[in-house]
Parts: C-alpha cells; sequence; structure tokens
C-alpha cells in the first residue's frame, strides 16, 4: 500500500469517514493504483475544489472571544453543583458550557417555582418589613420607663422621677449597642 486507508486520512484532515467516502466518490481525491490515498496531491485537490464558505477552518476565525468573565461564571456555576470546572486559563469545553447553561436553566426554573409556590419573598419588602419591625420595638423600648417607672418606684419605695430616669438610661445604652448590629442579608 503506497497511500493512506480513508481512516488514515480522515484522521489526518480532521474530517469523519464518511466525508472521505463522499469526497472520494465525488473525485475530489488523489488514488494511487492499489486504491489507497495520496494526501499530498488531495490535499492540493481538495483545497481547489471546496468551496472556502463551506469550509470549518474559515468559521473558526469568524468565532468572537469568549469573554473571561463568562468563562469565569461557568466554572463557578460547575464548581457549585460538584462538577469538573476547566482549570483557570485554560478556556471552557462546550460541553462544559452547555452543562453550565442547562444547570442555571434548571436553577431559573426551580427558582420560578418557588415563586409561585410563595416559598420566596421578595427581598427588598423582606428588609423593609424587618425594618420596620426594629423600629417598632426601639419606640416600644423608648416608652417603656414612663410607663413602667411609676409601678417600679411603688413597689420599691423610691421617687417615680428618679426610678424613670434610671430606667431611661439603661433602656438607651443598651439599644445603642442593638443599634452597632448589622444584619447581612445575602
Amino acid at each position: 500500500m503506497q497511500g493512506l486507508s480513508e481512516r488514515q486520512y480522515a484522521a489526518r484532515v480532521g474530517l469523519s469517514r464518511g466525508a472521505i467516502q463522499k469526497a472520494k466518490a465525488a473525485g475530489r481525491l488523489v488514488l494511487h493504483e492499489d486504491g489507497s490515498i495520496d494526501a499530498e496531491a488531495s490535499d492540493a485537490r481538495r483545497a481547489a475544489m471546496t468551496d472556502p464558505s463551506k469550509s470549518r477552518r474559515t468559521t473558526a476565525s469568524k468565532l468572537k472571544p469568549v469573554p473571561d468573565a463568562a468563562v469565569s461564571a461557568v466554572g463557578d456555576t460547575l464548581r457549585e453543583q460538584g462538577l469538573a470546572a476547566p482549570p483557570i486559563g485554560s478556556g471552557t469545553t462546550f460541553l462544559q458550557a452547555k452543562t453550565a447553561n442547562e444547570v442555571l436553566k434548571a436553577q431559573e426554573r426551580r427558582i420560578r417555582l418557588q415563586k409561585l409556590k410563595g416559598e420566596l419573598v421578595d427581598r427588598a419588602r423582606a428588609v423593609a418589613v424587618v425594618f420596620r419591625l426594629a423600629r417598632e420595638e426601639r419606640d416600644a423600648w423608648v416608652n417603656w420607663p414612663a410607663r413602667a417607672a411609676a409601678l417600679m418606684a411603688a413597689e420599691l419605695g423610691v421617687e417615680a422621677a428618679a426610678m424613670q430616669k434610671a430606667l431611661e438610661k439603661h433602656v438607651r445604652a443598651h439599644l445603642d449597642e442593638l443599634a452597632e448590629v448589622r444584619p447581612e442579608f445575602r
């Protein structure tokens, strides 16, 4: 055998064996007497007979580069699901990107369903409710010494005005401590 087999030539040029068989039937390949493929001559003939707009090599040069942020997002999504993510700077395979896309679509559908079921609440609304409740709690504590001082003073046998001042002092100190607590909403 002087040349390459269909499989060998297909591997060399990056095409399927079926594509090579079609090219052979269409006369785009140069064959030796024994039926094997003359690689160099076939490459030249295929290049001359192939429409450049239908060549895979021309479409690869038209591809836009993928932003690093998108590649990073794919890796983050895969890692969150416990799947293998591409190493930093190595790029992402189509399969990894497709898997990440499917994972994100499933997560979106799950969130949408949870909203419809009423299992999720709007973040802004939740923050507003917590803020309103905290304000009401603070106001209740600020007003408490005025209401409780007279009763406590009578029980302990002390002056009501002094009791109210002492209670207000301690309540203010406690509220100042609570004011430094900053909840984080995630």
